[in-house]
């Protein structure tokens, strides 16, 4: 049998290529993990391991010198945190919270679409005012709504100098007062992801839409408004998820009168000391709101996919 040449027996072109496996996604897979491993470790850190401790701890007792055993974990914690007298506190957490994100979002979104569309140059000095009430500590500004809302203070005396009532107006202490001060608290995380939604619009979509003869309310509701959702569901889980946790608020501008399940929980831990109680109550707490985080998301992800 004649021997094939040398240069006959080459590979054909393109074929080492192909059985060589390629090098730079491999490469670009590690340097993105290389980029992603310090984010990993921070949410184990500080997230993973004290949830796992909160849920290790509601398995557990108090023993009679009030330290926590753990020497026989049980879900007896779970079986009082789930007793119908915690019900009210539970509506009116999830009521403050929603009327709370509501009320940002209806706020929000005026303020976020100027910013985008008239903003000019003053786009970043706009955002930084929005931004500015986090200079601040959320306690005194709580404080400072304290000193507005009361009996004698800053909105019932002007209230009274212009004639409009004759006694002070009972503002502290209602879910009024609980409502807006948790928005003013939370409008901020609210503004900025709808910003965002709206500035990556394209405008040449909305003049599409006016030049097909649609009105501009018709434009908003069936152009703009479908493509920024994803920002108004970011909006509302931003808003929404510290909302349900927020104790500091109802406990001073709601009074004692105000119960919610944040304050139910900082009771027990803080006045009770019972830490395996507390731990089931907010472990049942964040498992209701990651339930609802996740359902959010599910629908963030339907429309951007959409869109």
């Amino acid at each position: 049998m004649a021997e094939v040449p040398l240069r006959e027996r080459s590979v054909a072109p393109g074929a080492a290529t192909q059985a060589r496996p390629p090098t730079a996604p491999r490469r670009m897979r590690l340097g993105g993990a290389f980029f992603v491993l310090p984010g990993v470790i921070w949410l184990a850190a500080f997230f993973l391991i004290p949830l796992v401790a909160i849920l290790i701890v509601s398995l557990g007792t108090n023993d009679a010198t009030g330290h926590i055993d753990l020497s026989v974990l049980n879900l007896q914690n779970y079986f009082q945190a789930i007793r119908p007298e915690y019900v009210p506190a539970f509506v009116n957490s999830l009521r403050y919270a929603g009327l709370t994100t509501v009320l940002s979002i209806v706020i929000g979104y005026p303020i976020a679409y100027w910013i985008s569309r008239y903003g000019g140059k003053r786009k970043v000095l706009l955002l930084i005012l929005v931004m500015l009430p986090f200079w601040t500590s959320y306690l005194i500004r709580t404080y400072a709504w304290m000193i507005i809302l009361r009996d004698n203070g800053v909105l019932n005396s002007i209230l009274q100098t212009l004639g409009l009532t004759s006694d002070p107006i009972p503002l502290l202490n209602t879910d009024f007062s609980v409502v807006l001060g948790m928005t003013y608290g939370f409008l901020p995380f609210a503004i900025l992801p709808l910003y965002v939604s709206i500035d990556r619009l394209d405008e040449h979509l909305v003049q599409a839409a006016r030049d097909l003869y649609a009105s501009g309310r018709a434009a908003f509701l069936h152009v703009t408004l479908p493509l920024t959702m994803p920002g108004i569901i970011a909006a509302a889980l931003l808003t929404f998820i510290p909302a349900i946790g927020d104790y500091v608020t109802p406990d001073l501008l709601g009074g004692a009168q105000t119960t919610t399940i944040a304050k139910v929980v900082q009771v027990i831990f803080t006045s009770g000391r019972d830490w395996p109680y507390g731990s089931a109550l907010g472990f049942l707490l964040m498992v209701v709101t990651l339930g609802g985080t996740l359902l959010a998301l599910r629908s963030l992800r339907q429309e951007t996919f959409a869109s």
